[in-house]
C-alpha cells in the first residue's frame, strides 16, 4: 500500500501514526539480528518502515534483500531509500525492478552523501546528478506505481533568507515533478521545524510532511549524530543532558522526555501533522521508551490485520485465507506454496500439479543450531521426558519446539493447563487454538482486524499420537457430533469423519461495513502436504543427537509409530468440550498401562 494512502486514511480517522527507519548492518549475523529486532518491533505498531541505502550503494544488495524480507515474510509495508551516489542508471533500474517484484510501493529518492573517502559529491558516469533527475526517471519508467518521497531539511531555515528561499524553491521543483510526501532530516529545535513547515507551505507545497524524530540513546551518540548532520541543539537540551553525560541510562531517560515534549508540540502546532518517523539507529529500547512516554499504543488493526502474518508481495497481497497447519512456520508456508500451479486466493494448490507440495524444492530445517537445540530440549530417553517437553512449551516454560520457532502465543495461556495435561497423557500437540465466541477485535489475546469488530474461533488441536491411544480417542470423539478430525500416517494414508470436501473455517471475523472474513481453514489437501513437513521436522530433531544414541532412537520410534491428527470442535460456544474426549481416552489408556505412569508409549502396532 502506498504511504500517501496510509497518511490520508489516518488523517480521515483522526489518528496519530508512526513509522521506523533501519539501516542495513555490515555483517550476516548483524542482519539476522536486525531482522529479528524488526519483527519484535512490529509489535510497537509502525504503519510502515523504511530501509536506508548506504552512501555509495555499498549495501545496496542488503537493502534490496531487507525490503524483500520485510515485505514478503514479515508483512510490513516498506519504503526503500534510493540514492544517486555511485549509481549508474543500470543499477538504479535493477533496484527499482527488484523493489516492484518484492511488492514495495514506496521509494525515498535522494541524491545521497559523497562516496566513501571523498569530501565532495560527484556524479558517476551514466548516473544522475540531482535528486530531481532520479524522481523524473522513476516516473518515466514506472508512472505512478511508486509513491516517491524526498528529503526535507528544517535546518535550512537557519540559512540567510535568500539561501533559505532558494532551498525551498529547489524543493518545490522536485515536488512539482511528482513527489508524494516529504521525510525531514532529524532536528531537536521544534521552533526551527515549525518555522520551516510554515515557509514550505507558504511556497505552495501541500504534500504531507513527515518529521524525522531521533531518540536520544547516549550522550556521545547524541553529540556525534548532531555534529554529522549539523543539527542545531537547543540550549535547554544541553542544560538538561550535559550534567549526566557519564550516565547513559540517565541521558536516555531525560532525552526521552525532551524528545517526547518536542513531538507533542509538533502534533499540537496546528500544522496538520499527525505522524512521526523514528530514526531507530537499529536500536529498540529508545524508540519503545519514546512511544511509551507519548502514550502511543499500537492498534491491533495495524499490528495484526489478520490472525496470521500477511505477506505483501504482489502475488500474495490479496491473500486472506490460509490453512492452519503452518501457523507456526510462516516462512515454510510461503516457500512451499510459491510455485504451486493453482493459487486460489493464495491458499493451496491442485494436488494433481507436479509442483504440488514439493518438499525437496526448499528443504526443511530447524531454526535452532545443534548447541541451542541440546540446551533447549536436553537428551530425552523416555517418552515421558518427551511429553514433558511438549507440556512445558504449552506452559511457556520452554521457548520453542521443532514445530514452533516462537514461544507459545498469548491465546495459548487460556488453554495452557489443559494442553499440558493431554500432552502428559500422550497427545503431543504441535498446534492449537482455543474456542472464541465474539471477542472484540482489539482484545489483547484474540483480537485482529479492523476496530469495532468481533472475532470467533473453533477450538483446534493438532498432535502426534500412537495407534492404540488414537483408537481410544476416536471412540470418544464419535460420541460428540460436533467434532471432526483428519488422521494421516507417515505414508500418507488419510482417514476422516468429515463428509465435506470443502474447507472448514476455524477463524472468522465480523467487522463494520465488511463481509465476514474467514482467514484460517482446515482442509484435507493442505493437511496432506503439511504431513511431510511435520514428520520431517521430527526427523531433524532426532538428527540433533548422535547416531545410535538413546535420544535419536526414541524420537524416531515415536515418529515411526505415530499418526498426525487434527481435531476441530465445531461448537465454538462450548470452549472446554474439545478436551473431554482426550482426557477420557488418556485416562483410560493410563489405567490399562499403569507401568507407564500415565504417559502413552509408542510401542503399539500401527493400524
Amino acid at each position: 500500500m502506498k504511504i500517501s494512502k496510509k497518511i490520508e486514511q489516518s488523517t480521515k480517522e483522526g489518528k496519530i501514526w508512526w513509522s521506523f527507519e533501519y539501516f542495513p548492518p555490515r555483517t550476516a549475523q548483524g542482519l539476522q539480528n536486525l531482522l529479528d529486532r524488526i519483527e519484535r518491533m512490529r509489535a510497537l505498531g509502525p504503519e510502515f518502515i523504511d530501509i536506508t541505502w548506504n552512501a555509495g550503494g555499498r549495501t545496496s544488495d542488503l537493502t534490496s534483500e531487507m525490503v524483500k524480507t520485510c515485505q514478503g515474510l514479515l508483512g510490513i509495508e516498506t519504503c526503500m531509500h534510493l540514492t544517486c551516489t555511485n549509481m549508474p542508471k543500470e543499477k538504479v533500474d535493477i533496484a527499482l525492478r527488484e523493489a516492484k517484484q518484492h511488492g514495495c510501493r514506496n521509494v525515498l529518492a535522494l541524491r545521497g552523501d559523497p562516496p566513501a573517502g571523498k569530501d565532495e559529491w560527484e556524479a558517476v558516469a551514466g548516473g544522475f546528478v540531482h535528486g530531481i533527475d532520479l524522481v523524473r526517471h522513476i516516473h518515466n519508467e514506472y508512472g505512478d506505481y511508486f509513491d516517491i518521497a524526498v528529503a526535507g531539511f528544517p535546518q535550512n531555515q537557519l540559512l540567510p533568507s535568500r539561501e533559505s528561499k532558494l532551498e525551498i524553491q529547489y524543493l518545490k521543483e522536485k515536488i512539482d515533478e511528482g513527489v508524494d510526501f516529504i521525510f525531514t532530516q532529524m532536528f531537536y529545535d521544534v521552533d526551527i521545524f515549525i518555522d520551516w513547515v510554515k515557509a514550505v507551505r507558504a511556497a505552495g507545497i501541500t504534500i504531507p510532511i513527515v518529521p524525522g524524530i531521533a531518540p536520544i540513546q547516549t550522550w556521545n551518540g547524541f553529540l556525534k549524530a548532531t555534529s554529522l548532520a549539523k543539527t542545531q541543539i537547543p540550549q535547554s537540551f544541553m542544560d538538561a543532558l550535559e550534567p549526566h553525560k557519564n550516565n547513559d541510562e540517565k541521558v536516555r531517560e531525560i532525552g526521552t522526555k525532551l524528545v517526547a515534549d518536542m513531538c507533542r508540540k509538533i502534533l499540537d502546532a496546528g500544522l496538520g501533522i499527525r505522524g512521526l518517523h523514528f530514526y531507530t539507529m537499529n536500536l529498540e529500547k529508545g524508540t519503545k521508551m519514546l512511544l511509551e512516554e507519548l502514550n502511543l499504543v499500537p492498534r491491533v488493526e495495524t499490528v495484526k490485520p489478520l490472525p496470521w502474518r500477511q505477506s505483501l508481495t504482489p502475488n500474495r497481497r490479496q491473500e486472506n485465507i490460509r490453512p492452519i497447519f503452518w501457523a507456526n512456520r510462516t516462512k515454510s508456508y510461503l516457500s512451499r506454496t510459491e510455485n504451486w500451479d493453482e493459487f486460489p486466493n493464495g491458499r493451496f494448490g491442485d494436488s494433481r500439479s507436479p509442483a504440488y507440495g514439493e518438499l525437496d524444492g526448499y528443504g526443511v530445517s530447524l531454526k535452532q543450531s545443534k548447541e541451542v537445540a541440546l540446551k533447549l530440549w536436553g537428551e530425552p530417553e523416555t517418552f515421558a521426558e518427551v511429553a514433558d517437553l511438549f507440556a512445558r512449551f504449552c506452559e511457556k516454560q520452554l521457548t520453542s519446539l521443532p514445530w514452533s520457532d516462537q514461544p507459545a502465543s498469548s491465546e495459548t495461556s487460556v488453554i495452557a493447563s489443559d494442553l499440558a495435561k493431554i500432552n502428559r497423557l500422550g497427545f503431543l500437540t504441535i498446534n492449537s487454538q482455543p474456542a472464541v465466541n465474539g471477542a472484540r477485535s482489539d482484545d489483547s489475546n484474540f483480537g485482529w482486524g479492523p476496530s469495532n469488530g468481533y472475532v470467533y474461533q473453533k477450538a483446534y488441536l493438532e498432535f502426534f499420537v500412537n495407534g492404540e491411544l488414537l483408537e481410544l480417542l476416536i471412540s470418544q470423539i464419535e460420541l460428540d457430533s460436533n467434532m471432526t478430525y483428519y488422521v494421516i500416517n507417515k505414508q500418507g494414508d488419510l482417514r476422516t469423519n468429515t463428509h465435506s470436501d470443502g474447507p472448514n473455517a476455524v477463524t472468522w471475523g465480523v467487522f463494520p461495513n465488511k463481509e465476514i472474513i474467514q482467514p484460517t481453514i482446515v482442509e484435507a489437501i493442505s493437511f496432506m502436504a503439511w504431513k511431510d513437513e511435520a514428520f520431517e521436522l521430527g526427523c531433524k530433531w532426532a538428527n540433533v543427537y548422535e547416531a545410535g544414541s538413546p535420544s535419536r532412537k526414541l524420537i524416531m520410534d515415536i515418529l515411526d509409530n505415530s499418526f498426525l491428527v487434527n481435531v476441530v470442535h465445531n461448537d465454538f460456544q462450548n470452549p472446554g468440550a474439545i478436551f473431554v474426549p482426550f482426557l477420557k481416552a488418556g485416562e483410560g489408556y493410563a489405567a490399562s498401562h499403569p507401568q507407564q505412569n500415565g504417559s502413552a508409549t509408542t510401542n503399539s502396532v500401527m493400524n
